[in-house]
């Protein structure tokens, strides 16, 4: 059995897959506390569901790309044999982590989005730096910006840790509402550094305290 705090269909507002439709299955529970949290209704809040339940829901919406999400998807035990199963039904799973826990038990097929938790979030010191040794070239790291700090730490660990010879999907996303985008935006073509910026789009669709999609 899962703990689900919701399951809806929604245009991906992040990562490559940005503006495509896609099933997000959000799972209940979070071993981090962020300080730019949006998503903190997720902390303990949700129903058990069993996989067909998930998988019933997941067919009625009819879109190949599925996301698992949190919370912390990885924090529940039964998390890798659903999506080794999804993979086996020809869906295309995503799974954004929170970067603390080991992705090693994932099936390799799927794309991995992991946050690598910068300074100003407060929970930079909870990484698995294990993880970055598994990243697969389809694989996505994300970090997201709450100031010119929070930047320069996360140029230092691009550099540091080789990830562009890792994989080019490297995100950054200004904080909503913290930092603004044009900000970032400067930063970046100052250094001409190769990352995609991103704005969470499904919030500049739906509004930050609209529940999206359907």
């Amino acid at each position: 059995m899962f703990k689900v705090n919701e399951i809806f269909k929604s245009i991906q507002g992040e990562s490559t897959y940005a503006g495509l439709p896609c099933t997000f299955i959000r799972l209940a529970g979070c071993n981090l506390r962020c300080a730019y949290c949006d998503t903190n209704y997720a902390y303990y809040h949700g129903k058990e569901l069993a996989d067909e339940e998930i998988m019933a829901k997941i067919e009625e919406y009819g879109v190949n790309c599925v996301e698992f999400t949190g919370g912390e998807p990885l924090l529940q035990e039964e998390t890798p044999p659903l999506l080794k199963t999804l993979l086996d039904r020809g869906y295309n799973v995503l799974v954004e982590t929170n970067g603390s826990i080991c992705i090693g038990c994932l099936d390799k097929r799927l794309t991995i989005i992991m946050d690598i938790k910068t300074p100003r979030s407060g929970m930079s010191e909870r990484m698995n730096l294990k993880n970055l040794t598994l990243i697969k070239n389809n694989d996505q790291l994300k970090f997201v910006i709450l100031d010119e700090s929070d930047y320069v730490w996360a140029k230092n660990m691009i550099n540091e840790h080789m990830l562009f010879d890792k994989t080019k999907n490297i995100l950054m996303s200004p904080a909503y509402g913290i930092l603004p985008p044009k900000d970032l935006a400067s930063w970046i073509l100052k250094d001409n550094l190769p990352v995609r910026i991103q704005l969470q789009i499904h919030k500049y669709i739906w509004g930050p305290d609209e529940r999206e999609g359907a």
